[in-house]
């Protein structure tokens, strides 16, 4: 698979971006930054939305950029022009995919349809855009979809907020979610900056779904549980509070935490700095994915599984 495709499936969630004053695309995308995505869709629907690509890839070169609502070459050519990375277009055109793939540019089609499936398959495609995901089914689309085309995963962009995330999050065929909920027109307008950055915490925190899944054996002290505590904390995201004796004498020796996306988890983890140890384990003579977290975690042996 396409590195940049690789790097929108790890991230999950693919804000999509309208830009009305270019002025504004840099404080939009530190919004984004600030609640953990690195990853910006900008849609051609207004004439600020070059200007746009141009200025946040300035300022902030790790952005992965693409360009939203494209729908010719010429638009594509001007995008790739101003640093866009990927190409996203909302219905599936053979001359657009045919350029994109001559430029080495990644490219995600709409596709709702068997016959549109078809047609992408012929280009290789199986990442494909599934828009607009409400008229069309949501996920019941999805996966309706996906039942004869296993090897086809979707960006499904509208519908999808904060309400029906989960719905999507844990879901096989399910590439990376796209929507305007993330970073709102509305919001960029009004310079809510840190309502965006509280959006997009808060739909990762949905799309990984981290929850405590089992304990075992408690530890002896403080000092054997701390250092895991704040392992855990740092990591997953959960509370942690400091002196109280919760903290060492009841917490485990042994930690499972679910997420809804092993390899989703693993990405956002590292990003904070954590580094990973992966292992096989065999449960009921299927292969079990288990990541193991490595590093001083006192007593605690912390493992991370797909639920």
């Amino acid at each position: 698979m396409n590195d940049v495709l690789k790097r929108i499936g790890n991230a999950g969630l693919v804000p999509v971006v309208v830009i009305d004053d270019a002025e504004l695309a840099v404080p939009a995308a530190k919004a984004l930054i600030d609640g953990g995505l690195e990853i910006m869709e900008v849609t051609m629907r207004t004439d600020q939305g070059l200007k746009a690509i141009v200025k946040v890839k300035e300022a902030y070169p790790q952005m992965l950029l693409g360009a939203g609502t494209v729908l010719s070459i010429e638009n594509a050519r001007e995008a790739l022009d101003a640093g866009a990375e990927f190409i996203v277009s909302p219905g599936l055109n053979p001359d657009l995919i045919e350029w994109c793939q001559g430029q080495k540019i990644a490219v995600t089609p709409g596709a709702v349809t068997p016959t549109e499936i078809q047609q992408a398959l012929k280009f290789n495609l199986t990442v494909l855009k599934f828009f607009p995901g409400n008229i069309f089914g949501g996920i019941k689309g999805c996966e309706a979809l996906y039942n004869p085309y296993r090897m086809v995963k979707f960006i499904p962009t509208g519908g999808v907020s904060l309400n029906n995330l989960e719905d999507y999050a844990s879901k096989p065929y399910i590439h990376a979610i796209g929507g305007s909920w993330l970073c709102s027109s509305a919001d960029i307008n009004q310079k809510n900056f840190d309502q965006i950055t509280r959006i997009v915490k808060e739909s990762v925190d949905k799309l990984l779904g981290f929850e405590l899944a089992d304990q075992g054996n408690s530890t002896k002290s403080e000092k054997g549980s701390l250092p895991a505590a704040e392992i855990i904390s740092g990591s997953f995201g959960f509370n942690l509070k400091r002196g109280n004796p919760v903290d060492y004498a009841e917490t485990a020796g042994t930690i499972a935490i679910k997420t809804n996306n092993v390899d989703r988890a693993v990405y956002y983890i590292e990003k904070k700095g954590n580094k990973l140890g992966w292992s096989i384990k065999l449960e009921n003579n299927a292969e079990k994915t288990v990541i193991y977290l490595e590093g001083d975690a006192g007593d605690l042996s912390v493992h991370l599984f797909q639920g």
